[in-house]
């Protein structure tokens, strides 16, 4: 069984690389070998291969590419991501903080209709973003927002937001009222109580909460296409643009600019990856 196990997982795992495996190897070759007829999957050292072959020559021309403002586009990929980085991180934070304290306030409160506002807050998410694109559009326009990086990040964190509140409100509900009551008794207010008991044991569904935010930020394409024609444009719609070029899509600079652009993800997942573990069993044992 341990074995049939072990297979099963490490076929999952070869599927699921396969995407990015490809990008790797198409971000080690020349244009020329990206369209090529004949399939080029092996890299080697050597100048030049055989027509025909397999092999290509190595070459990492695409990485040291990335700094070239491409026709097509206003400035380089570095700068376009300079621009996700601080949309996805501060659109992240505020919405995993609004969420929480939203989250706190129904699993703690009795409030009027408060099963009608969850499900009105998850309603939300029912909706395409992109059936509101036009009045989004009409009401950044006429507030000046349009192009600009706190647009995308107000915009980004009232769209992340009901996925915060819920999912943060379950992980609250988990947490005993009776520690709250203590530290009341102990002569903390509710705000230190909420600050020094019950943030820290949240942490676990913050973290959650925030990899799943920061990844809809960070790949988001309509809205960051649409009201960025110049500006504070993210790179999904900076390689977006780059299909105009009247020299050819740039591939292996594309797939070396994807493979970066997914570092700064995967680097945050292995951070926090004990949050996530204890995350995905949180309130399944009871102790």
């Amino acid at each position: 069984m341990k074995v049939l196990r072990v297979l099963v997982l490490a076929l999952y795992a070869l599927i699921a690389l396969v995407p990015l495996l490809w990008m790797a190897l198409t971000s080690l070759k020349t244009r020329a070998d990206t369209i090529a007829l004949e399939p080029r999957v092996v890299p080697v050292l050597a100048a030049a291969t055989e027509p025909g072959a397999l092999a290509f020559p190595a070459t990492l021309e695409a990485y040291g590419a990335l700094g070239t403002v491409h026709i097509g586009a206003q400035q380089s990929f570095w700068v376009h991501l300079g621009h996700s980085v601080v949309i996805g991180v501060l659109s992240t934070l505020a919405s995993v903080a609004l969420g929480t304290l939203a989250a706190y306030g129904f699993s703690r409160f009795r409030l009027a209709g408060a099963q009608d506002w969850l499900f009105f807050v998850l309603s939300t998410r029912f909706m395409p973003p992109l059936a509101v694109v036009v009045p989004i559009l009409m009401l950044y326009r006429r507030f000046e927002l349009e192009g600009t990086h706190l647009g995308l990040v107000l915009l980004y964190t009232v769209f992340n937001l009901s996925l915060a509140v819920w999912l943060m409100k379950g992980f609250l509900d988990e947490i005993p009222r009776a520690w709250e009551e203590a530290a009341e008794i102990d002569g903390y207010s509710r705000l230190q109580a909420f600050t020094r008991v019950i943030l820290p044991e949240a942490r676990t569904g913050m973290s959650v909460t925030a990899v799943f935010c920061l990844i809809s930020a960070w790949n988001e394409y309509g809205f960051a296409l649409t009201l960025n024609h110049s500006g504070a444009i993210t790179v999904p719609a900076y390689f977006a643009g780059l299909q105009g070029n009247i020299e050819g899509m740039p591939w292996p600079q594309v797939a070396a600019g994807a493979l970066v652009f997914v570092v700064p993800i995967v680097a945050f997942t292995v951070l926090i990856k004990k949050h996530l573990l204890r995350g995905v069993t949180f309130g399944t044992i009871k102790q």
